[in-house]
């Protein structure tokens, strides 16, 4: 018989639903039964003893919120009878022990990627387009399209093919409902066999912002155009920005001295027309993805990985079957000797004391302290906090807390110890497990990741999210085999039959490993990188959750 209900952790006060439960149901747990005072609604929770206002609320073994109200045994948790409360934290010297997961039968196995001369080994080879400014986002829209159409790289062919029908039809005085989207024609054929897209950075900044934000977005693009996923890069700028080319220029030599990609610069206000530009930008570019497409998958060891790992669109199976699952493969990818990158330190609230314990030394969890409380009293300073976090979204999913959503969301960092703590745009050296400072929101953490180095993202998501990276192959992991019927043209992998009980998180998490590996060599391509979800937003350190 199906499982209906799960305890987390055996110092948990409360019980998931792992299926709709009614009210007045009597349930058993390890020996002990439960009248639902409440109808408990899949991936919520409800309580396992009477709680007086004040008491500790416990889940995934830690302090989730306090009880506001006195609640009977057996009734739902809600915001209205449980507000946010975490444990505080400090650094006690512990001596963190870890067990690595046994990695046999991944020993010696590689993946076939870009090997860069600086010894990093990307997973695509991307040409990209970054402007120095937002007044150059239009030429990048102009390029693109030209591009994209040319070279075989766009996907929108299909939603023009229905808006040219459904013209037709209006015309013809037809019934424009009766015409129906058609599938996608096969990818034309690429000239540029080994050149895996052209991307391109748009954003809103460079300009009329602070110099500290135009000094961000500067290091944020350099560590773009330095990333292993990238083969050449070409810069549009306008000329009179804040954000000036030699800028880019200074902290791409500190990202990386050696640098010696194609590397192509083209400023407006030196040149004789916007035709002239976009042309000169554009010939110039085809030259560059001639040069980068002699370079050919090589294979390369699992320790050149580096992984990103991040949920969003959380639910309340997340911490339960895909977070778990990933942490797994996360461990995985340690034990071989490759990089994890943990972010969203919003969502890191309430499980803080359990990452200074894991951290290999105190000068890094002191920097991970200092990182979290100076983000957290910015957020306050305004109103907000990161108490604020858990969307409407979450919350109507089971998510309840900030404490309850982190402690879930940390479960996809796995268990090995934290070697670094990086703070936004520094990038990952150490093999293991990396702290990333960035909001919790979806691209703004999946921009952080990728300045980080990340050459995969591997993104968990219960309610089902659009979003992709332009430069890192993005890997959507279902919680659920609802989501992933519902919207299996975003959704990679299903975790589901965790909750089904049909695989371990063990299990989930070797397929996980196996799947990143496929991804890596370009032999399966995720459905993100199909769809060109290529969001990228820069963080400009002010309050973002």
């Amino acid at each position: 018989m199906k499982q209906r209900i799960l305890k987390v952790h055996p110092k948990d006060n409360v019980l998931v639903a792992l299926q709709n439960l009614e009210k007045g149901e009597t349930l058993t747990y390890n020996g002990e039964s439960f009248i639902l005072q409440d109808a408990i609604g899949a991936k919520h929770k409800f309580f396992t003893t009477d709680l007086a206002t004040g008491d500790d609320v416990i889940m995934y073994g830690v302090l989730v919120g306090k009880a506001q109200v006195p609640v009977q045994k057996g009734s739902l948790m809600n915001t209205g009878n449980v507000k946010h409360a975490a444990e505080p934290f400090a650094y006690r010297g512990a001596q963190y022990q870890w067990q690595a997961p046994d990695v046999s039968k991944w020993k010696g196995k590689t993946f076939n990627g870009y090997h860069r001369k600086d010894g990093r080994v990307g997973t695509a080879n991307y040409w990209l387009f970054i402007p120095t400014v937002f007044c150059e986002n239009r030429n990048l829209d102009v390029i693109r399209e030209a591009m994209h159409n040319e070279l075989g790289y766009a996907v929108t062919d299909k939603y023009k093919q229905y808006t040219k029908h459904l013209l037709e039809a209006y015309q013809q005085g037809g019934d424009i409902s009766k015409v129906d989207l058609q599938p996608a024609a096969a990818t034309a054929n690429r000239p540029f066999k080994n050149v895996d897209g052209i991307k391109f950075l748009n954003h809103q900044g460079g300009c009329g912002g602070t110099r500290q934000d135009a000094g961000i977005l500067s290091k944020l693009l350099a560590s773009y155009a330095d990333h292993p996923n990238v083969g050449g890069v070409t810069v549009l700028s306008l000329g009179c920005q804040n954000m000036q080319v030699q800028d880019l220029l200074n902290d791409l030599k500190a990202h990386n001295p050696n640098f010696d990609k194609p590397l192509y610069i083209f400023e407006q206000q030196q040149s004789q027309s916007e035709e002239q530009l976009i042309s000169d930008a554009i010939r110039k570019t085809f030259e560059g993805l001639a040069e980068i497409n002699q370079l050919k998958r090589a294979p390369a060891g699992l320790e050149h990985l580096c992984i990103g790992v991040k949920c969003g669109g959380s639910d309340g199976f997340s911490g339960i079957s895909a977070n778990p699952a990933v942490g797994y493969c996360a461990d995985l990818v340690v034990g071989l000797g490759g990089k994890i990158l943990l972010a969203e330190f919003p969502e890191l609230c309430g499980v803080e004391q359990e990452l200074v314990d894991r951290s290999v030394n105190q000068p890094i969890a002191e920097k991970f302290i200092h990182l979290m409380t100076t983000y957290n009293a910015q957020a306050l300073k305004v109103g907000s906090g990161f108490h604020m976090n858990p969307s409407p979204g979450n919350i109507k999913d089971g998510l309840i807390t900030d404490a309850i959503k982190s402690a879930g969301a940390a479960k996809k960092g796995g268990t090995s110890p934290v070697v670094d703590v990086l703070d936004y745009t520094e990038p990952a050296t150490r093999a293991g497990l990396s702290l990333v400072c960035t909001p919790g929101n979806d691209v703004e953490a999946t921009t952080g990741k990728a300045a980080s180095g990340a050459t995969l993202i591997l993104f968990t998501t219960g309610l089902g999210t659009p979003t992709g990276n332009p430069v890192c192959p993005t890997i959507k992991v279902s919680t659920n085999a609802a989501l992933t019927k519902r919207m299996g043209d975003i959704i990679d992998i299903d975790t589901g039959p965790v909750i089904e009980g049909e695989k371990t998180i063990e299990e989930m998490g070797a397929d996980i490993l196996d799947y990143c590996i496929k991804a890596a060599s370009g032999e399966i391509i995720p459905k993100a990188v199909l769809l060109n979800q290529d969001d990228f937003i820069p963080w400009k350190r002010g309050v973002s959750l």
